[in-house]
């Protein structure tokens, strides 16, 4: 049988009466924005994440936008991001007017390099986003100190990173604030689009709440230049219940990733994540590093295994950026040298542990 990289109808299926009748609790509320559901949705992730308020809002990218628009960052500051990530990190930056100062990735973790940082501060530095990648906290406590040496806001993008550990404290409460995205094949995935701000700041939580709703706090008086960015009733009510279950479906996927560790150590080529003492990662995406990439997708494609590209353009190379970001082209090593060797195996809670056996044994065979 087919492995699909990610089965999001069984993880409908395993709760499908809990769901079920969230989906019926609110099409019958009559109470579609900003009502109950959110409310409580935003109670119980600042509680699992272990901070003191949670925003919820439109999608990912929103949550960093608004984090950044709330700092008062704008034309002619930069912001210091990674050069590998997801082009959403960079997009938020851009939506401010201010301009993303990339800084390569430790090549063991593919996170952010906190030794590479300051050489990538100028005066002209408001803030550093920190990107927990695949679901790996970046060196939290590292980059803290740069940031506070030089007076810098500290911003987490844990979009793949719901329910992660440092130091054994969740992701989220780890910086000024946290950006979350809740879309579908995330860990904490809705039915739709959506994300969360997660801060400990009170003043900055009210900021986001305001500025997600038409810059309003009463309807029809709007303060400033807002926005429409709201998590809706039906999305809060369907990510409650998957919460519940969220520390159960992280720890299927870490068995997963144990057993790739172990059953793929000993084959020649494959470069394997490598984790830090300190780290707890909930494993959104199990990447590997192969020189031939492709003829190994094109072998476990075969096999009928699906394999995804986690990232295949960094954001410097896209076309987005890429006439921006000229003088960078060939210079960030590190970054361009995974974007052609990472290739991401099937990790979803919902693979069986005879899928899991087969997409190793079929690695252990490859030959190439």
């Amino acid at each position: 049988m087919k492995i699909p990289f990610l089965d999001l109808k069984a993880a409908y299926v395993e709760l499908q009466s809990s769901l079920d009748a969230a989906y019926q609790r609110v099409a019958s509320s009559g109470r579609y924005l900003l009502g109950k559901e959110l409310q409580a949705f935003e109670d119980e992730f600042a509680h699992f994440c272990e901070a003191d308020y949670c925003i919820g809002v439109g999608n990912g990218l929103d949550s960093l936008h608004l984090i950044l628009r709330a700092f008062g960052i704008g034309p002619g500051d930069e912001v210091i991001v990674p050069a590998n990530t997801y082009i959403a990190t960079w997009l938020a930056v851009s939506y401010v007017g201010a301009t993303p100062v990339p800084v390569e990735p430790d090549v063991r973790t593919c996170n952010i390099d906190p030794g590479v940082i300051e050489s990538a501060i100028t005066p002209f530095t408001k803030a550093i986003v920190a990107v927990h990648l695949y679901g790996q906290p970046a060196d939290m406590d590292e980059i803290r100190s740069i940031a506070n040496r030089s007076r810098l806001k500290l911003i987490e993008d844990a979009a793949q990173a719901h329910g992660a550990r440092y130091k054994g404290r969740r992701v989220g409460g780890l910086a000024d604030a946290a950006g979350f995205s809740f879309y579908p094949g995330k860990n904490l995935g809705a039915f739709g689009d959506g994300g969360a701000v997660v801060t400990n700041d009170p003043d900055l939580a009210e900021r986001i709440r305001v500025l997600r709703n038409y810059g309003s706090k009463i309807k029809y008086q709007n303060d400033v230049v807002g926005y429409n960015s709201r998590l809706d009733e039906m999305q809060a009510a369907i990510l409650r219940v998957k919460l519940n279950v969220l520390d159960d479906w992280n720890a299927r996927r870490q068995a997963i990733a144990a057993a790739y560790l172990e059953g793929l150590s000993e084959i020649p080529n494959i470069i394997l994540p490598i984790v830090p003492v300190w780290a707890e990662p909930v494993w959104h995406l199990f990447v590997i590093q192969h020189i031939n990439r492709q003829a190994v997708m094109d072998y476990l494609s075969q096999s009928e295994v699906d394999t995804l590209i986690h990232y295949p353009v960094p954001p410097h190379l896209s076309g987005a950026y890429s006439s921006a970001f000229r003088q960078h082209h060939g210079r960030l090593h590190v970054t361009e040298k995974l974007a052609e060797t990472v290739l991401s195996l099937p990790i979803g809670p919902h693979l069986n542990s005879e899928g899991v056996k087969r997409i190793v044994t079929k690695l252990q065979e490859y030959e190439g």
